[in-house]
């Protein structure tokens, strides 16, 4: 697993930090986490860092370092829960990217709805960008595509066509990619496993039918939620209910 260094990512989290208020409590907490991950005190690490997570910092280096806490802990579920979220926000971060995948080799049961390695080349941008990349690179582009309409009707030079078909077609591409991850976001949830083992069952009493077995650090979609228990799904054929507190809500 790749070192966790106060880098100039870890600066401007400490700035992100410093942005919340009470600024000066907020910061002190920030400190005292990196410090006591430095000293290997994985536990007082993780509770400054989730501390500030729950006051409303959202940052991807935070979370990053949360799942590395985590994972230095023991706690696998709890890991890939924080590498998901910081995954969000913080997609093509290398260091991210490599602790993920390893922490990925640590789980037990294999990946569920699996994505297609040649869907990921193809539509790369999806993957490797963060949403709000992708959405202001769609608002940039569209732009753009009005101005080179506009001087397109206006000097009226076939010249310029072949350029304004490839913006436009760009303009196409990024607009739907922000449109399909607005909805995926909004509309399509997923949890982690975050207990050692998990029976999926067909209702929500302990008595109800197991009808297969998760292990931690198992990504899960879910397909309805109740007050006590979540519907989830592994694969197209295996769908059941666990309890919330055996899950981590992407």
């Amino acid at each position: 697993m790749k070192r966790w260094l106060l880098t100039a990512g870890s600066l401007a989290l400490f700035l992100a930090v410093a942005a919340t208020a009470p600024a000066s409590q907020s910061a002190r907490t920030f400190m005292d986490g990196t410090k006591a991950f430095h000293n290997g005190d994985w536990p007082a690490a993780i509770a400054a860092f989730e501390s500030l997570a729950n006051s409303g910092v959202d940052n991807g280096k935070l979370f990053y370092n949360l799942g590395n806490a985590y994972l230095k802990n023991d706690d696998l579920g709890r890991a890939l829960l924080w590498y998901e979220r910081a995954l969000k926000r913080i997609p093509d971060d290398p260091d991210l990217r490599f602790n993920y995948d390893f922490a990925l080799t640590l789980t037990k049961d294999e990946r569920g709805e699996k994505e297609s390695p040649l869907l990921r080349i193809l539509f790369f941008w999806k993957y490797q960008l963060s949403h709000s990349s992708v959405r202001w690179i769609a608002i940039f582009l569209n732009a753009a595509l009005w101005i080179a309409l506009s001087v397109l009707v206006i000097r009226k030079k076939r010249l310029l066509r072949p350029s304004v078909i490839l913006i436009a077609a760009a303009t196409l591409i990024f607009s739907a990619t922000a449109a399909y991850n607005y909805v995926e976001a909004t509309q399509v949830r997923y949890a982690v496993i975050l207990t050692e083992q998990v029976a999926v069952r067909s209702g929500f009493t302990d008595t109800a039918t197991k009808l297969f077995v998760l292990h931690a650090g198992t990504k899960v979609r879910i397909t309805r939620e109740a007050d006590t228990h979540l519907l989830i799904r592994y694969t197209e054929d295996k769908i059941g209910w666990i309890k919330k507190s055996e899950a981590g809500i992407i």
